[in-house]
This record gives structure tokens, C-alpha cells and sequence, in this order.
């Protein structure tokens, strides 16, 4: 090549600045792009773990113990393949890794949880061992030339020529795991569940709490505004999916609507899946899937209403009167539950009403109404939700009493003249009336 062609091959071609920039720009997004499109998510370069063995895709004995995953010990369960010295992609927990069963995988992650993480190079090459033959028994056992049927003569096979001193260990630990694992019980990947709680017809108080799930587990129970019958705590350990307990409630404030609800913690044992790594040209693995842990919750239905039956004492002013108004002492009180209260603590107001008789002969208590005895007025009363019960109220007729004889309120309390919050508490076919003749009720 001649000088000057030297000198021009070597000359840089000089954009302008515009152009420049912009075929940066493309080549830097063209890279990251490509970046894009080959890196695995998730992926990290599996690391050797505890064991025997060589750290490479192919070796004379191969490599028998853990791999390091992102600092998670993880084992084959694809035997045969290469060792997945290149980067391994996380797929996270998985129910179908490998394309192994249930009860594989159950017996596998008991291994690999229970066992599997660990320092121990002779506990992680028998957990090695046992688990590539839960996946693949006939492969683990013929893979580095062995011909018989045994798990401990395969292991034998190996270790005698790769690590001799360990041999025996690594045989009786791996036989024992692995004899452990296929009586595992092909339990759930997953599992959810709630509470249930049901009231006492006749009593708020009482009812039960059922436990719900879609896996035999156990786990603790916490309720709010009740405890356990049984034992009055409010926390029940041991509790067991699909049994039914008594519970008592404590309402957190008299006379107001309340509900029980209750959250827990249950436990349905190891999961039937695995944490799974894959490495591109190398083996699957398998890390630990642990337990299948859930949370429970529940609550009533529908508030319990605390049940509320008024009723009422009264006394006439004056017994001898000259006429003028009718006044009367109304003092309510109730025969069953706590007078009913509003979400600020007021109580709810209870209206009643009464009718006035006038005979001539002085009542007798307890009597019927007389047919000739004449009604001659009504009286009304709404208590007040400052006073509630707790204090009597006069009540005065806006009417007179002109005729002499003897004059007689009937005091009564029905549903049908309360208000909806209360007519809760007292249910629609409640009514209270009170006695004729009552002396402390008759105005002569």
C-alpha cells in the first residue's frame, strides 16, 4: 500500500457533530436492546456448594453435593445432565418442576429443606444422591457405570474411587434420606382458608368458630370480643382444619351491637413443590419450597344485637285529687339486657304511652278492664337519651280530670312505636303492658 493511500486509510472519517450523536445514540440502544434479549431474569451464576466431587459440566465422578444459587443450596434432579456451572434462572416456587409428581416433590423438598442446607459436605452429598433418586432412580444408579440395583452400591460405586474416607457415611445417610422422602405425603402446593362463626339463636354470647381450608392443617386462632368456652382465653393453639369450637363472646361496650371476628396462622406442612433453578445445557435443581404457611380470618355474619325487654314503674302524683291534670311518675327499667346505646355512648330513646280509665269502684290489681270503665285520655313519654333509665320522669295529662271517681293508668311499651335502632334490641313482636289497677297507679 502506497504512502499516501497509508495516509488516507488512516485518516478518520469526521461526521458532523449531529450525525455523530445520533449514531451513538442508536448503537447504544441497539446494545442495551440486545442486553435485553439474551439475559436470562433472575439469573445467577450457580456457584459450587458443599460436597465431592468436581466443580465442571463433565467430569470422571462428577460432582455430588449442593449448588449455590444465589446463595441458596439447590440439588439436581435432573441426573445425567451436565453440572449447571453456567448461570441458573430463579422460576421461583413451582408445583410441576421437572415434570416430577406431587409425591416427588414433597419427598424432595423435605430433603432440600429439612436437610439440604447446609456446610456438611457428607450431609450434602447424601441429600445429593437422594434426591436425584427420588427423581430419576434408574439414571442416579447407572450414570458413572454401575450395573446392580442399589442405591447405597451406586453411591459405593463412586465415592469409594472419589472420596473413600466418607464412603460409608455418605451411603447410610443418603439411604436413610431417601427411605425418609418416598413416605412423604403428597401433600398441597398452596393453601388458604377463613373462619366461621355462627351466634346462638337464643343466646348472643354463645356460638362456635369453625375452621375452613383447602388442606388438613393446624395453626392458632385469635379472637376479638370473645374467648374460647373451654379455656377463657381469647388465643387457641393447636387448633385443626374443620373443627368446630364453643366460644363466649365479651362485648366491648353494653348495649350496642357487636361483632366477633377472629384471625390465625395455620400449617399444612411441607409443600408438594420446590424452588426452581434451570442453567441452559446443565441440570434443573432444586431448592428448598419450605412449609405451606397461610393466614385465616373470619367474622360474624352480621352484628349480634344484645337483646333489650323494657319495662316500667309508676306511682300517680297525689292519690286524693281535687281534678286538674293527671301526673304521673314514670321510672323505666329492663327485665333483660342493658338499655340500648348510640355509637357516641347516649342512650337510645324508648317511647311509651298510656291509657287513662275512670270507673266508679276503686280497681281491684291485676284485674281486667272493667266493660263500663270509660278511657278518658291518653299520656306519652319519650325517655331522653341523656337520662335513659336512670332517672324517673313526670309526666303530666294535657287533659283534666272533671268527674269524680277513680282514675287508672295502663302504662305499655311496643315495638311498633320504637325507632329502628332500637326495635333491634327488642325484636318486632315485643310489647309490655302494664297490670290495671295498680294502687300506686289510681287518683281518687
Amino acid at each position: 500500500m502506497s504512502r499516501l493511500a497509508t495516509e488516507h486509510a488512516a485518516a478518520p472519517i469526521r461526521l458532523p457533530v449531529r450525525r455523530r450523536a445520533s449514531a451513538l445514540f442508536l448503537a447504544i440502544v441497539v446494545i442495551v436492546f440486545a442486553i435485553i434479549l439474551v439475559a436470562p431474569s433472575r439469573a445467577d451464576a450457580a456457584e459450587r456448594g458443599t460436597g465431592f466431587g468436581t466443580w465442571a459440566p463433565i467430569s470422571a465422578y462428577g460432582w455430588h453435593g449442593s449448588m449455590l444459587v444465589g446463595g441458596v443450596h439447590t440439588y439436581c434432579i435432573t441426573p445425567g445432565a451436565p453440572a449447571p456451572t453456567g448461570p441458573s434462572a430463579d422460576h421461583g416456587i413451582s408445583a410441576s418442576a421437572a415434570g416430577l409428581s406431587p409425591q416427588q416433590l414433597a419427598g424432595i423438598n423435605l430433603l432440600v429443606t429439612t436437610y439440604g442446607q447446609t456446610d456438611d459436605p457428607v450431609q450434602a452429598a447424601a441429600v445429593a444422591w437422594a434426591v436425584k433418586a427420588i427423581a430419576n432412580r434408574e439414571e442416579t444408579l447407572h450414570a458413572f457405570g454401575y450395573r446392580g440395583d442399589s442405591l447405597a452400591g451406586a453411591i459405593h460405586w463412586t465415592m469409594s474411587a472419589l472420596s473413600p474416607q466418607h464412603d460409608r457415611a455418605v451411603q447410610e445417610r443418603a439411604v436413610a434420606y431417601y427411605d425418609e422422602a418416598i413416605r412423604a405425603a403428597a401433600g398441597p402446593s398452596t393453601a388458604s382458608g377463613s373462619l366461621v362463626f355462627t351466634t346462638d339463636a337464643a343466646d348472643h354470647r354463645s356460638g362456635t368458630v369453625r375452621v375452613d381450608t383447602t388442606a388438613a392443617a393446624t395453626g392458632t386462632i385469635t379472637l376479638t370480643n370473645a374467648v374460647f368456652a373451654e379455656s377463657g382465653s381469647p388465643t387457641l393453639e393447636n387448633a385443626a382444619s374443620g373443627s368446630t369450637y364453643a366460644i363466649r363472646t365479651s362485648p366491648p361496650a353494653e348495649g350496642r351491637p357487636y361483632t366477633v371476628s377472629g384471625t390465625g396462622r395455620f400449617d399444612a406442612g411441607l409443600a408438594a413443590a420446590v424452588r426452581h433453578f434451570t442453567t441452559p445445557g446443565g441440570q434443573e435443581t432444586a431448592g428448598p419450597a419450605g412449609r405451606v404457611q397461610f393466614e385465616v380470618s373470619g367474622a360474624d355474619a352480621a352484628p349480634r344485637i344484645p337483646p333489650f325487654a323494657p319495662a316500667i314503674t309508676t306511682r300517680v302524683a297525689a292519690r286524693d285529687a281535687t281534678g286538674g291534670a293527671y301526673v304521673d311518675e314514670v321510672t323505666f327499667t329492663a327485665t333483660e339486657g342493658s338499655w340500648p346505646r348510640a355509637d357516641d355512648g347516649s342512650y337510645l330513646p324508648v317511647t311509651a304511652s298510656a291509657i287513662v280509665y275512670r270507673t266508679d269502684a276503686e280497681p281491684v290489681a291485676g284485674s281486667a278492664v272493667p266493660g263500663d270503665a270509660a278511657i278518658v285520655g291518653m299520656l306519652h313519654l319519650t325517655t331522653d337519651p341523656t337520662t335513659g333509665p336512670a332517672a324517673p320522669y313526670t309526666v303530666s295529662s294535657s287533659w283534666e280530670m272533671i268527674t269524680a271517681g277513680y282514675y287508672t293508668a295502663v302504662w305499655n311499651v311496643r315495638a311498633a312505636d320504637q325507632i329502628p335502632s332500637v326495635l333491634a334490641h327488642t325484636g318486632a313482636d315485643f310489647a309490655w303492658t302494664e297490670r290495671f289497677g295498680e294502687p300506686s297507679q289510681v287518683a281518687v
